[in-house]
């Protein structure tokens, strides 16, 4: 299987790119394949021209195309990113706008009622969201609501498809020790070793 890992923060010694290489390292030892996206890196530009607001966009940029092409072919989903203000990072929001297009990742249809009714496209047969952040997890999900959580799920992917959906909120981060991440490393690993092993073999 091949599993599609988005990642998004600025600082390639974070917690989040920690992340992302212990999952790198779970899907090889199962043997599929991880597709890593870091955005900082491929400075992947999140405005969305006018252009691609199309139906049919025509040519699109070679890196977004990329990314569509795999967004839309991979057996699993995995988004890394930190809260910022509860809420992505621009980057990722952008990549979101360009890269799960209508028509590719969802589309809509006739309710039979007068209005619409979305349809999602994707493949993916699970997605994980790993999200770092210094606010108490419990003031996340009691006090905000986990608005992050909610968009993921129910905005995102709900959308698209994946029914199949987890969100694993990691921290606070800062105040962690050296011990408390490498736990937190082990159970994401341990997390996505057991989903692989109990997903189907595909035919």
């Amino acid at each position: 299987m091949n599993i599609s890992i988005i990642l998004a923060h600025p600082n390639p010694e974070s917690f989040n790119h920690a992340i992302a290489q212990t999952l790198c390292r779970a899907i090889r030892a199962q043997g599929h394949t991880p597709w890593l996206h870091d955005l900082y890196a491929e400075n992947f530009d999140p405005l969305t021209p006018l252009a691609e607001l199309a139906r049919d966009p025509g040519t699109l940029p070679p890196l977004v195309q990329k990314h569509i092409d795999e967004i839309c072919a991979a057996d699993g989903v995995i988004i890394i990113h930190p809260n910022w203000w509860s809420a992505p990072p621009a980057i990722i929001a952008g990549w979101r706008d360009r890269c799960l297009r209508a028509g590719l990742a969802y589309r809509f249809e006739p309710d039979g009622k007068g209005g619409g009714r979305s349809v999602g496209m994707l493949p993916a047969r699970f997605a994980l969201i790993l999200n770092t952040q210094n606010t108490p997890i419990h003031i996340e999900e009691e006090v905000l609501g986990n608005p992050m959580g909610k968009h993921w799920k129910q905005v995102v992917f709900g959308l698209c498809g994946v029914k199949d959906c987890t969100q694993k909120l990691i921290g606070p981060v800062i105040t962690s020790t050296p011990e408390q991440r490498s736990e937190w490393l082990a159970q994401t690993s341990d997390w996505i070793t057991q989903k692989l092993a109990s997903l189907p073999q595909k035919e």
